[in-house]
């Protein structure tokens, strides 16, 4: 932005953080539907079009605040935003559950890929969870650790690409509900290939854009009312820089495109993970990694478990449910607020 938005006052400061957020919301809800046509058109599975394209275009308001952060010599605030993103995102899927109010989301999942997905996000947490904990160290003025950490984020999107093409196993048919979208006959889509991918194109810049002025507003919010740049940024910024996900899985779940709605949490955080590479490129100093602290640590140990909440989810396939969740959810849910009370101890 061409003026400093931490001189306006903090009512206008908050207008921009919601008016960017409102933005960033209308584009998100409208992705999901072009995703789907596009993968359709282009024979893409559900869950790696959910991962690929869905969970690439919802990270660029992560990217923007990541980029925007570091540049402007506030690096804790670009991880922090990112490891609470992979959090925040998590939970959304609890969020989704409700909106699909027929017991748990994960019972009528089918894809084997979205349980890929999952687990190789887990293991990636683990390696950012150790690196902070062990001390980074800097190769070509970036962290050894982000490095790693990128190289197996891309390589957890190859290996979900090729194992969504796998007939590994196949869920028994009574287990995937009466609700499959797959059981559903289509008209098919008269709209052009070029026309999709320029409106997601479209989407797609403007919640860049708005993802820029949502980590600048968020960024001043921080510095005029005191609250820890760490909480700010694992809290307040994921939530808004997620607003595109939330946007984007209702639409999906409310379509009943189920995999694609999960696909693009997973495949949003293993995107988030890989731009802690960019944080450190563009942070000054040591890694941003080794100088993370305990409020880092555990923050992608929150998001790793409750990845393992859902991940039990898709393994078990049960379909109970409490409060319109699945217990997976609920436990999730649970797990966030108490990650919170205990994570609020070590913020700085």
């Amino acid at each position: 932005m061409p003026f400093d938005i931490s001189q306006m006052p903090l009512w206008a400061v908050a207008a921009i953080f919601l008016g960017a957020a409102v933005i960033v919301w209308g584009a998100g809800s409208r992705l999901s539907s072009h995703v789907d046509a596009i993968s359709k058109k282009l024979h893409i599975g559900p869950a790696f079009a959910g991962m690929l394209l869905l969970g690439g275009i919802t990270s660029l308001p992560e990217l923007a605040t990541v980029a925007t952060s570091s540049l402007a010599g506030n690096a804790p605030l670009a991880v922090n935003n990112l490891l609470g993103s992979a959090a925040v995102n998590v939970l959304l899927l609890a969020v989704a559950d409700v909106v699909f109010g027929r017991g748990a989301l994960t019972s009528v999942v089918a894809k084997p890929a979205t349980l890929m997905q999952g687990v190789l996000g887990m293991m990636l947490l683990s390696i950012v969870c150790m690196t902070v904990m062990s001390g980074d160290y800097p190769v070509f003025g970036v962290g050894a650790g982000t490095i790693f950490v990128a190289l197996g984020a891309l390589l957890a999107i190859a290996i979900s690409s090729r194992f969504e093409r796998r007939s590994v196993w196949q869920p028994a048919e009574d287990a995937e509900g009466p609700d499959r979208q797959d059981d559903k006959e289509e008209e098919p889509d008269t709209r052009s290939l070029r026309h999709l991918i320029l409106v997601t194109a479209g989407l797609g810049l403007l919640i860049l854009l708005a993802g820029v002025a949502l980590s600048q507003s968020a960024d001043a919010i921080a510095a005029k009312t005191g609250i820890s740049s760490g909480m700010i940024g694992f809290v307040l910024v994921a939530f808004a820089t997620s607003l595109p996900e939330l946007s984007s899985i209702i639409a999906a779940v409310r379509e009943k495109r189920y995999e694609l709605a999960v696909g693009d949490i997973f495949g949003t955080n293993l995107f988030n993970l890989m731009l802690l590479l960019m944080a450190d490129a563009l942070a000054s100093g040591e890694p941003v990694l080794g100088s993370a602290g305990t409020f880092e640590a555990l923050g992608a140990l929150l998001a790793l478990l409750m990845t393992g909440c859902f991940t039990v989810g898709l393994l078990e396939r049960k379909n109970r449910a409490i409060w319109r969740m699945g217990y997976d959810a609920v436990a999730a849910v649970l797990l966030f607020c108490g990650g919170m009370v205990v994570m609020a101890k070590f913020a700085q």
